[in-house]
C-alpha cells in the first residue's frame, strides 16, 4: 500500500512540473555558418563578440531559460546581470527582445546576421538550426 501511495505522489508531483523546451539555436537561412558550438553561441549572447545580433526572448520565457541554462551555463538573471553591466560600461547594447519564438523567426528571417533561439516545434524553413544544445 505504501509503495501506491508513493507512485502515486510522485507521478502527481512530476505532472505540475512544467514541461522543458526543447531549445534549438537558428540564423538566416542565407547566413555562412551552418553549425556553431555551445561556446561560440554563448559568446554572441553573452556580449562577448559581435560578429552576430543576439535575439533575444522574454525573461519569462521557458524557452529563455531553457537556452541559457544549456548554453551558457547561467540562469537568464545572471545573463541579464551580465548584459546590464556591459551596457552600463558603455561596451555593448542588450540584445534585441521579441515577444516569443515566432518574432524571433521574423527577426532572424530578415537578417543574414541575427542569430536566436527558439523552440525546436516552431522550426521551419525561414530559419537554419545551427545548434541543438
Amino acid at each position: 500500500m505504501k509503495k501506491i501511495l508513493i507512485a502515486a505522489c510522485l507521478s502527481t508531483a512530476f505532472a505540475a512540473l512544467p514541461a522543458l523546451a526543447e531549445v534549438v539555436v537558428v540564423v538566416n537561412p542565407k547566413a555562412a555558418e551552418s553549425a556553431l558550438t555551445k561556446d561560440q553561441v554563448a559568446q554572441f549572447f553573452l556580449g562577448k563578440s559581435t560578429s552576430m545580433t543576439p535575439i533575444d526572448q522574454p525573461d519569462n520565457a521557458p524557452v529563455r531559460a531553457e537556452f541559457y541554462k544549456k548554453v551558457a551555463d547561467k540562469d537568464a538573471a545572471q545573463a541579464k546581470a551580465l548584459w546590464s553591466k556591459l551596457v552600463f560600461t558603455g561596451k555593448a547594447t542588450m540584445p534585441k527582445e521579441v515577444a516569443d519564438s515566432a518574432g524571433v523567426k521574423a527577426a532572424v528571417a530578415a537578417n543574414p546576421k541575427a542569430i536566436g533561439y527558439i523552440d525546436k516545434s516552431a522550426v521551419d524553413a525561414s530559419v537554419k538550426v545551427v545548434l541543438t544544445p
